[in-house]
């Protein structure tokens, strides 16, 4: 627990410290390049605009993918906690998968059914509310389950990584 809590006191300043400066940049890409579109960039015979536009996109895109980098590891701390408390064992096997799957199976059952009621008592404010909750927990179960399956691939393939070294190392002792 307490390398979870490092983790998060670690990267969670570096997200919003990403995400700052990704909006930074798109406020140049949308504000700079009206006020130098009349200029041409000598031996480029491009305009200005265009080339502050890219370059600003670009740098954004960079700060994106760091932020994205670091969110996906706070994701797979949050898929945790989620998973953990709403009552899914903590076991990582093709049984769990098979459970996240038939929860997400559940999810979508009661949500249909439920959506024409909730929509003619309380309107659509509410259907969607609970469209978008339920979407976040598919969401949430189809990525455990890719970790799952993620993990066993892995294991299986360190497995066939080590056999084949013995079996190299037993041909060249004969």
């Amino acid at each position: 627990m307490k390398a979870k809590d490092e983790e998060i006191r670690r990267r969670f300043p570096r997200i919003v410290m990403n995400l700052v400066m990704a909006v930074i940049f798109w406020i140049i890409g949308a504000f700079v390049p009206p006020t130098v579109d009349t200029v041409v960039v000598p031996g480029l015979d491009i305009n200005a605009d265009f080339l502050v536009l890219i370059v600003a996109t670009v740098v954004m895109a960079i700060f994106l993918i760091r932020a994205l980098s670091d969110a996906l590891v706070l994701g797979d701390i949050l898929a945790d906690f989620v998973v953990r408390r709403l009552g899914v064992k903590e076991e990582r096997s093709p049984k769990r998968a098979a459970r996240d799957f038939i929860y997400i199976i559940v999810i979508v059952l009661v949500v249909t059914a439920v959506s024409p009621v909730l929509s003619t008592v309380s309107g659509d404010f509410v259907n969607l509310a609970v469209t978008y909750i339920a979407l976040g927990l598919i969401i949430l179960f189809i990525y455990d389950i890719g970790r799952i399956l993620y993990r066993i691939v892995e294991q299986k393939a360190e497995l066939l990584a080590d056999r084949l070294v013995l079996m190299i190392e037993k041909n060249e002792e004969q």
